[in-house]
């Protein structure tokens, strides 16, 4: 029975009390070597120093970082200014690397390949082009549409003025329907 309640007393003493920093009130582990009492008072105090050092630190940089807003503020720079400036060094370290270099490199070579490749195709399909209308077919074609508007046409090769008619075509050419008789002003419409 002295057993048990030996070992809820030592359970007692490694309960941290509220309000207590948790590292300071766990003992140590079962394996390190035993601290005198008086080791373990002035690790408890270089504890308290450095957590009061940490607490001045973290007053003294919000102190700082209000001072900076305050001067920025004065100085104009704004949240906008300063994410411009920021993308704009960004947009620098980006351009001045090798994998954006290599890749604009790249890019450039595919675009004077692509543009020789366009320009061979134009070249081959003008070639084509002129074949078919070199071609024995096509010339048939041709000079069958240039006799229809030779046909369709007022004749201009008399050179003599005088034997041109400045009025209507004649209407006897077979391409042409007849006209059909349209009612005048001094005929009577029905």
């Amino acid at each position: 029975m002295e057993d048990a309640q030996k070992g809820t007393q030592e359970h007692s003493d490694s309960v941290p009390e509220v309000g207590e920093d948790a590292m300071a009130s766990v003992g140590p582990p079962p394996s390190a070597p035993a601290m005198t009492e008086e080791e373990r008072q002035e690790l408890q105090q270089e504890l308290a120093k450095v957590e009061d050092e940490i607490q001045t630190l973290s007053q003294v940089l919000a102190a700082k970082e209000k001072q900076l807003a305050e001067i920025k503020r004065k100085l104009g720079i704004t949240p906008l200014n300063e994410l411009k400036q920021n993308i704009t060094k960004t947009w620098q370290e980006v351009t001045t690397s090798t994998a954006y270099r290599r890749t604009s490199e790249t890019l450039s070579q595919a675009g004077l390949k692509a543009t020789a490749a366009f320009t061979n195709m134009g070249s081959a399909i003008s070639r084509k082009f002129e074949d078919v209308r070199n071609a024995p077919t096509f010339k048939s074609f041709e000079e069958r549409v240039e006799t229809l508007k030779t046909k369709m046409s007022p004749s201009a090769s008399s050179s003599d003025p005088a034997d041109q008619d400045d009025g209507p075509p004649p209407t006897s050419d077979p391409l042409l329907p007849e006209p059909q008789d349209s009612p005048t002003k001094d005929s009577p419409m029905h």
